[in-house]
């Protein structure tokens, strides 16, 4: 009879902390699951730095409640969380939401994610003063109606945070009437912002003397719901926009000078003079641009101009020049990619399908 050889498990022999590292790239169902493999996999889940909690893994809201409830109250309580990710497209009870976040912020959790259905009325109290979160990304789809929005506190006490995703937020003026809510986020570095809005009309304040990377993505077909910005911010330099350029979308006293990446996505054809002159404003005020990519749309409103090439800010910085073109888009207007780079010394053209 042949004896088979006993295959060590060189893996379980592995320190815990490279074995936890290891389980953090899994979510928490998975995570757990490893326990069967041996008793020295038995209860490491439970150290594990991380917590990616996902509805759509469980048939129903009830099972997965219970799953959530029964994680945290059996899960290493002496272990810190750096990460926590929280997302379900069914609709959530806001009482579990508030569990969550709770049981993330006494663990001093750093990077929080949280994406879920959830007829929540107000923003969560538990996260006006978060000291420890470095990165927040908060999207609250309401189920009770299309395109409700939630109130956006006037300030956040988090003073280590440098990135910032905002998805279905709206925004309201103080006694003053100006709406500042960024300026106490002291280290923030990205922000974006997606289908949010100004309550009343108001002008948007972004003050950040850090701020770096700010990315706008409107509902192209609710140009109502736009709003005015006024930027303080010195050290951008990466602006990105989705939508559609109308005259409420203004630039204020900013000065535009420290950006130098600049993309501008217009998904749906607005064929109006005054977008397009719009347009215009802000290409003459992000004119000290390197790189610039636009939407084949875009250039569609901007040739609406009349007398574009004379009009045009001199883009004497200019390197690169990124067209893109989708299959809804419209054509590239004839000339208007020479007219863009006609004072540029020689920009990288990509043409991108």
């Amino acid at each position: 009879m042949v004896k088979r050889r006993k295959i060590k498990d060189r893996i379980s022999d592995l320190p815990d902390a490279l074995l936890l590292h290891i389980l953090s790239f899994l979510n928490t169902k998975q995570a757990i699951l490893t326990c069967i493999l041996s008793t020295r996999w038995k209860n490491l889940w439970k150290y594990v730095p991380t917590l990616t909690l996902i509805g759509s893994q469980f048939t129903t809201i009830k099972i997965f409640t219970k799953f959530v409830s029964r994680i945290l109250s059996i899960r290493n309580i002496s272990t810190n969380l750096y990460s926590l990710t929280f997302r379900s497209s069914k609709v959530t009870k806001p009482s579990l939401v508030e569990t969550i976040l709770n049981y993330a912020i006494s663990h001093k959790v750093q990077l929080l994610d949280v994406s879920i259905e959830c007829d929540i009325q107000h923003f969560p109290i538990c996260l006006l003063s978060c000291r420890s979160l470095t990165s927040l990304d908060l999207c609250f789809n309401l189920p009770t109606a299309y395109g409700t929005t939630i109130l956006f506190p006037s300030s956040l006490n988090m003073p280590l945070l440098t990135r910032l995703y905002l998805r279905h937020f709206a925004f309201r003026a103080g006694n003053d009437g100006r709406v500042d809510p960024f300026s106490a986020l002291t280290n923030l570095k990205s922000l974006t912002m997606v289908y949010c809005k100004v309550a009343g009309g108001q002008n948007l304040c972004i003050s950040s003397t850090k701020l770096v990377s700010l990315y706008i993505n409107m509902r192209h077909y609710a140009p109502e719901t736009y709003f005015g910005m006024e930027l303080y911010a010195p050290s951008l330099c990466t602006f990105s926009f989705s939508g559609i350029p109308v005259q409420k979308l203004c630039w204020g006293k900013s000065n535009l000078s420290s950006i130098t990446r600049v993309s501008i996505n217009i998904i749906e054809f607005w064929k109006s003079k005054e977008t397009s002159l719009v347009l215009l404003k802000w290409l003459i005020e992000l004119a000290n641009m390197e790189s610039l990519t636009i939407s084949s749309t875009a250039l569609k409103v901007l040739s609406l101009v009349p007398n574009l090439s004379f009009e045009l800010p001199q883009l004497r910085n200019l390197e690169s020049l990124k067209v893109e073109k989708r299959e809804i888009s419209p054509m590239i207007p004839d000339g208007i990619v020479d007219i863009l780079i006609q004072n540029s010394p020689s920009p990288k053209v990509y043409i991108i399908d």
